[in-house]
């Protein structure tokens, strides 16, 4: 194949899987498409209405858009369209700017979904998929449950059947709720209530079934019996029909640096959420996806649906599942979801105009009740305490903060942990094992015993500025704790992965302080790319033969040990012509460095 037939097949999936296409996988492919347009079309409504928009904006978001990815995505499985966590980042987004004007709004979902595929393609195009890595897994845990909580809080007012301003935080969302509790209605809190309850009992029993399309088409039954508009319980009303028509989006008098923050958010966490959805079913199916491709599929998708009247989508986890679960196997289930609603466009947008407001409502809790994952937070606190304290970060920022300058402060947080912990790393001192040439943390090996003298060390870091103070304080520390008597250190560099100018300066002085107390310090398990710094500096060949192979070869040396190589073995290597050693004429390193 040549290249550039691989970069078509790299950039249009569709031709890959279409030409490889097997007549046994029709039959799936068309009912799960079938299954998963049944739940995409009352969620399609409820994610516009979460974003503030008219219930048709989300159907328009899940046809065109789902196309689009099944052209250029590689998962097979994923289902893209509205999502609860991009509608939340929407509304806040396009709340304050707006100013309650709907048409100046639906501009504005319009433009942020066009540059948000603008972001995604120019990031795919860099290759810059790593940039999500930036957002840690319990950051996203953290931040998608308390987005799950806003969004259910926000969504009460449907079920309690009570009208209160847009707010963007929970707090301020809980206070309005709070205000007008007096006013609730009780026929729509049972209907609410009813619905809820019964979403979550058949999710438990079977996750393909179309519970929500069919409480809906229930709710619109009940509605158009007992005249429940004509009784104060809020309806859905009026949806347009017909497909979405081509219109180039327009700012509407807001300003476009209004919108770049926000598409930049909503870019990286459509991304993430994608992507890690994407991944579960590429593993579970065996095959690859591919991060950048992905990208530029996510922000053509987003184009379409900017420049088709929608709002920005990304895969979502509940649909992809539900599409899976019941069988897709080619994004051919994707094309079948897209055709099942641009049927529902076009005929059949009438029959939803009687469904109670509070329906929808139970819809959205019930979707987003399956983003607190409480097990996966468990699991993360067994495994690592300090990750469950970004987690909480992240939780409680987004809650009280609101979610985006939560996140952000989840992200920053993340960051500074990270930096904490390569100042203070991990390092142990190790022990002999009797009998033996192994040495072990004396922390942990109960049968490990310290050497008569010789004090071993062992950093588990990367030696650079951030950590060079501690790798002075912890040679100290380990001196002092000898009580002076240590004639030798060994450093087992084994878990050195990398030395800067710094690190190597620090080291050098270390050295020559220890030299000046009598204390020789040796270097052992050096990784190619420190070698290389050591060799550079000229602090390689001052050290002469306190450089070793290993802690055993070290101590063999020292204890002058019989027949024992002093610095041959496992050291020489064939030179690459970047590294040059700096010439020295003595291995004495109490000598002054070269300048």
């Amino acid at each position: 194949m040549s290249q550039r037939t691989s970069n078509v097949y790299r950039m249009l999936p569709v031709i890959g899987w279409a030409r490889g296409y097997r007549r046994n996988d029709l039959r799936p492919d068309l009912l799960a498409g079938l299954t998963a347009g049944a739940m995409l079309v009352p969620q399609g409504m409820v994610y516009a209405q979460l974003a503030g928009l008219p219930a048709q904006v989300g159907l328009y978001a899940a046809t065109v858009p789902l196309l689009v990815y099944a052209l250029v995505g590689t998962s097979r499985q994923l289902s893209v369209g509205p999502v609860a966590v991009i509608s939340l980042l929407t509304a806040t987004a396009l709340g304050p700017i707006a100013e309650g004007d709907p048409v100046r709004y639906a501009q504005a979902a319009a433009m942020l979904a066009v540059l948000v595929g603008v972001f995604s393609i120019g990031l795919g195009l860099a290759r810059m998929g790593w940039v999500t890595n930036l957002l840690s897994h319990p950051v996203l845990v953290g931040f998608t449950a308390a987005s799950a909580v806003i969004i259910a809080v926000g969504q009460l007012k449907h079920l309690l059947g009570v009208k209160i301003p847009r707010t963007d935080g929970f707090l301020d969302t809980s206070r309005e709720l709070f205000s007008v509790i007096g006013e609730t209605k009780p026929l729509t809190v049972l209907i609410g209530s009813v619905a809820l309850v019964a979403l979550l009992v058949l999710k438990r029993w079977r996750k393909t079934f179309p519970a929500a399309l069919v409480l809906a088409l229930g709710g619109v039954v009940v509605s158009n019996v007992a005249d429940l508009a004509d009784q104060g319980v809020a309806v859905v009303g009026d949806i347009p029909g017909g497909l979405p028509s081509f219109v180039l989006p327009t700012l509407g008098g807001l300003q476009l640096g209004d919108l770049i923050a926000p598409a930049i958010l909503i870019a990286v966490i459509g991304y993430v959420e994608s992507v890690a959805v994407g991944k579960v079913y590429a593993r579970r199916n065996r095959y690859e996806i591919d991060p950048n491709q992905e990208l530029i599929a996510l922000g053509a998708s987003n184009l379409a649906a900017g420049f088709f009247q929608g709002q920005p989508v990304t895969g979502g986890f509940s649909r992809t599942a539900v599409n899976a679960d019941a069988g897709a196997r080619t994004p051919l289930a994707s094309i079948v979801t897209a055709a099942f609603i641009g049927l529902v466009l076009l005929l059949f947008t009438g029959v939803f105009t009687q469904l109670p407001q509070a329906i929808l409502g139970a819809i959205v809790i019930a979707a987003v009740i399956g983003l607190i994952d409480i097990k996966e937070a468990r699991h993360i606190a067994a495994v690592k305490r300090p990750d469950a304290v970004s987690l909480a970060v992240a939780f409680v920022a987004t809650l009280f903060v609101g979610v985006e300058l939560g996140i952000a402060i989840a992200a920053v947080f993340s960051i500074v942990l990270i930096i904490a912990r390569l100042m203070n790393p991990h390092s142990a001192e190790l022990g002999r094992i009797p009998g033996t040439d192994l040495y072990r943390n004396l922390d942990r090996f109960s049968d490990a015993e310290p050497v008569e003298g010789i004090g071993i060390l062992r950093i588990d870091v990367s030696l650079n500025f951030a950590n060079a103070a501690y790798l002075k304080r912890r040679l100290r520390s380990l001196a002092a704790d000898h009580g002076g008597g240590l004639r030798h250190i060994v450093l087992d560099a084994s878990g050195i992965n990398d030395l800067d100018t710094t690190g190597e300066a620090s080291l050098a002085e270390l050295i020559d302080e220890f030299d000046a107390a009598s204390t020789t310090i040796h270097l052992a398990s050096l990784k190619g790319p420190v070698r290389d710094v050591l060799i550079r500096s000229g602090l390689w060949h001052r050290l002469g033969d306190r450089i070793h192979p290993s802690v055993a070869s070290a101590m063999h040396v020292i204890e002058d040990h019989p027949d024992c190589e002093r610095r041959n073995t496992g050291l020489d290597e064939r030179r690459r012509p970047d590294v040059k050693a700096v010439p020295t004429s003595s291995a004495n390193i109490g000598e002054s460095r070269p300048g």
